[in-house]
């Protein structure tokens, strides 16, 4: 019999803790959620106040059955489900299906699971919050809603089987019309000119830009423009004008929040968000290190915060001084924004003194470059910041000014570890301008003018997208992962590259859910909501009020476009391809991998085939048309529509015109099993 038993949510978290209590004390693990909402219905009794009717989810009933006989020959229970929302509702549930007759059953958490934070835990316990348990209550219950009375309209309208969310049809919202931003972008013109100047003393050349006339900025528009001015500086002396020299600070980036470490790992790593999360779920549970046993190597990850413990940053100080000298730390305190629930730190290793490359033989390579980045990451924030000397100078040529700047890195500080990637085009560092004084003549050495044209804003990326879901107040640290790994999986976006576009499905779903609730498929009223579930998680407001103001007006949405759909039926887009088992003019349908052509005259006849895209760029091998296809992961890749019969010419890359294909250059693209046949075609004997 244990005195003490520890329910945990995962086997791995259960043999980190057990290593740090003693040997009356048990853990266990209660595999995630033991209790849910039905999946078959909506699981919301609308008539009784909104109550959720939470079953024990299916498969589960052993576990159940085992935590309660554990739960009764142990004299205490500690519940110390993850410290968020989503682990006090865990919390909760298990509380209830071990129906606590003698008050053992308590609550305890940690933000790392070192053996000082697991022990100070287990000597601070408390009772289950039920404020942050609502706000997760409010939450589940209103997505549920949402998702089961908006999605019979998409089944009515578009396809069976297609859902909608509250949080993820925003999402596709934000992609879709990115998307229609740059198809209607008309490009516009403008023109750069630069110059290539000498300082003969040291014989050092650099790069000055045309900055505008008699002092005022003057954007160039047209190569007429660019011509008046070409003429008018032809015979001009380049004389100095003004210098200005400087300095100027670098400072380091924060620690890592959920939303800043899942775009940086996606810049720098290529990790999808939901490998991110994955990863970084195994470093803080814990991961067998050699001499050290099972280690929990980072702090929770699931936190909007920047806040760091002092004891970290003495540890943090310890190190830097230790490893680079005194003049490389810096004490450093982040500001946390309003929005940010502030309840545990930002995401840092746990120990100063495991680097990563020291552990690394311990490590998986996912494991080892993720701990390495948010190692470095929260060094980096205690450091000092780089220092450059700066040089600007603006350069006279008749009534013309040119501007040219330069700097030179003079200490590194925190850039000796860690810089941080963005997703804007890499800008390459500035050499410093050779010495240059006013009034001093530099010899014209080449005049060059560059014609270029405004580009379209780009396509979201995975770390794009969250930056501007987490900065719309859309969503929280949990909830970016799922959102995205969702809306991938319903085929309503796709990754190009690691750009996410909108396919067909996901236009006409965006459409419909914004023409017919355009007041809850908006960005305002999802930031809105979030903000609701704070109040809710601060004891500001109560859950089911919440859900009854919204459902008012949300009924009533429901109630019109219902009755405005009521005699609609789902009529297939005719296309204009003739089957050519029937002759019926066949229509497109919406399969699990995209649209597909399908004869109207199902059941009687069966007849399915893909939609072929092609490119206009002939084979480079033997001149027949070039067709785009996809693997099962949505790679695209290209090739000739004689493979395999009488050419081998396949690509991941997209064929240029006049080019010749080399093979043995390329990278294989591994066999595509079934490559003539669309995938989501087959055809059942059901009602389509």
């Amino acid at each position: 019999m244990a005195d003490k038993l520890i329910i945990v949510e995962s086997p791995a978290k259960a043999n980190t803790i057990k290593k740090f209590l003693g040997g009356s004390t048990k853990v266990i693990a209660s595999m995630g959620h033991i209790r849910d909402l039905p999946k078959s219905k909506m699981g919301i009794d609308i008539e009784h106040d909104f109550e959720p009717q939470y079953i024990n989810i299916r498969g589960k009933g052993d576990l159940i059955k085992s935590l309660k006989k554990e739960a009764k020959s142990a004299k205490k229970i500690y519940l110390a489900t993850d410290p968020d929302r989503e682990g006090e509702a865990i919390a909760w549930h298990l509380a209830h299906i071990l129906e606590d007759e003698k008050n053992k059953i308590t609550r305890v958490t940690f933000n790392e699971i070192t053996k000082t934070a697991v022990q100070k835990a287990m000597k601070e316990p408390r009772e289950i919050d039920m404020k942050t348990v609502d706000a997760q209550q409010a939450r589940r219950v209103l997505d549920r809603i949402v998702g089961y009375t908006m999605s019979p309209v998409l089944w009515k309208k578009v396809k069976r089987g297609l859902s909608a969310g509250r949080v993820q049809s925003v999402a596709v919202k934000l992609i879709v019309d990115r998307e229609e931003e740059i198809e209607k972008f008309i490009p516009e013109e403008y023109w750069n000119i630069y110059v290539n100047l000498l300082e003969e003393k040291s014989k050092k050349n650099f790069d000055a830009h045309f900055f505008g006339k008699n002092g005022k900025k003057q954007e160039i528009h047209s190569k007429e423009e660019v011509d008046e001015i070409l003429k008018d500086i032809d015979k001009a002396k380049y004389i100095i004008n003004e210098v200005k020299k400087g300095e100027r600070k670098r400072t380091p980036a924060p620690p890592f929040t959920t939303s800043t470490m899942q775009q940086e790992a996606s810049r720098k790593l290529g990790f999808t968000l939901k490998k991110t999360m994955s990863v970084a779920q195994t470093l803080y549970e814990g991961v067998k290190i050699e001499e050290r046993g099972t280690v929990g190597l980072i702090t929770y990850m699931r936190t909007d915060s920047t806040r760091i413990s002092e004891e970290a940053r003495q540890a943090a100080k310890k190190h830097i001084v230790g490893t680079y000298g005194e003049n490389y730390y810096e004490n450093r305190y982040y500001k946390t924004s309003k929005e940010a629930q502030d309840a545990h730190e930002g995401i840092r290793p746990t120990y100063s003194d495991l680097e990563p490359d020291y552990i690394k033989e311990s490590l998986t390579n996912d494991q080892y470059k993720l701990y390495k980045l948010i190692y470095n990451r929260f060094m980096a924030s205690q450091m000092s910041s780089a220092v450059y000397d700066t040089m600007a100078v603006t350069i006279n040529a008749n009534d013309y000014t040119f501007k040219a700047s330069g700097q030179n890195l003079k200490f590194k500080g925190f850039m000796i570890l860690y810089v941080e990637g963005t997703d804007e085009k890499e800008i390459e560092e500035e050499g410093m301008l050779p010495e240059l004084l006013e009034g001093q003549e530099v010899k014209k050495e080449k005049v060059i003018p560059k014609q270029s044209f405004t580009e379209p804003p780009a396509r979201y990326t995975e770390a794009s997208l969250v930056k501007a879901l987490e900065e719309k107040g859309i969503g929280r640290p949990s909830t970016y992962s799922p959102t995205i790994t969702t809306i991938l999986e319903r085929r309503y976006i796709e990754k190009e590259q690691k750009q996410l576009c909108p396919t067909e499905l996901g236009r006409i779903v965006n459409k419909l859910l914004t023409e017919n609730f355009n007041d809850v498929i908006n960005v305002e009223f999802t930031a809105k909501i979030e903000n609701q579930f704070d109040e809710i998680a601060e004891g500001k407001a109560l859950w089911k009020n919440m859900i009854r103001d919204f459902y008012g007006p949300f009924s009533i949405e429901i109630e019109r476009v219902e009755k405005e759909l009521e005699h609609v039926e789902l009529v297939d887009e005719v296309s204009d391809v003739p089957c050519e088992k029937c002759g019926r003019m066949m229509v497109y349908k919406f399969g699990k991998y995209g649209k597909f052509l399908a004869c109207p005259g199902y059941p009687e006849c069966k007849n399915a085939k893909p939609i072929i895209e092609t490119i206009d760029i002939p084979c480079p091998k033997c001149g027949a048309v070039v067709q785009v296809r996809k693997t099962k992961r949505r790679r695209t890749y290209y090739i000739c529509e004689n493979n395999p019969e009488s050419c081998d010419y396949i690509s991941w890359n997209k064929p240029k015109l006049g080019e010749k294909w080399n093979p043995d250059t390329e990278k294989p693209v591994k066999k595509v099993k079934n490559t003539k046949k669309a995938k989501g075609t087959k055809r059942k004997n059901k009602k389509q």
